[in-house]
């Protein structure tokens, strides 16, 4: 399967950090997933950095978003696929590749609530880092973690119902 056609935002986003067929492998790793949950803190803390740093802010900055990029791609292919943490990767996969292989009608309005969730989360995250506030902080990070974590949640399941599809049942190990 190519993943050249950037037909979905998620297609699109997964260009962006050059995800190919090895780097998804290695990001389904456990270790990978929930390492990743460190990178909002470390991108807020980085920028937030700014304050004590100045402009010596832009190493933290670099250091966080390098670590947000090379995140999927340091840890080995998983032992076995079958765990939560690796399902979830995988149904985002599906779930990216949604408009060349169908998924069920009960999987397609979920995963957009918990995205526009975590977005509006995103925005409480940005306004605390440029306000340096702690209020709209701990609202930013409990929308956009509640949503990622629901999100991946709704991976999984995507997952367990269509890992039967031809192109995603080597994925199973």
């Amino acid at each position: 399967m190519k993943w050249r056609s950037y037909t979905t935002f998620e297609r699109k986003i997964s260009a962006i950090f050059k995800l190919d067929e090895e780097t998804w492998l290695k990001h389904a790793n456990p270790w990978s997933v929930w390492t990743r949950n460190t990178a909002l803190p470390a991108l807020v803390i980085a920028f937030w950095s700014r304050v004590w740093l100045g402009w010596w802010a832009v190493i933290p900055i670099i250091i966080a978003i390098s670590w947000t990029y090379l995140n999927p791609r340091l840890f080995e292919k998983p032992k076995s696929t079958d765990n939560w943490a690796s399902k979830s990767v995988l149904g985002e996969r599906v779930w990216s590749n949604r408009d060349n292989v169908k998924i069920p009608d009960h999987h397609k309005r979920a995963p957009n609530i918990l995205n526009i969730i975590a977005g509006i989360g995103a925005i409480f995250v940005i306004w605390s880092v440029y306000s340096l506030e702690i209020w709209p902080l701990i609202v930013g990070f409990s929308l956009v973690y509640c949503g990622k974590l629901w999100f991946l949640d709704r991976m999984v399941w995507l997952y367990e119902d269509m890992k039967h599809v031809q192109e995603y049942v080597k994925w199973l190990y």
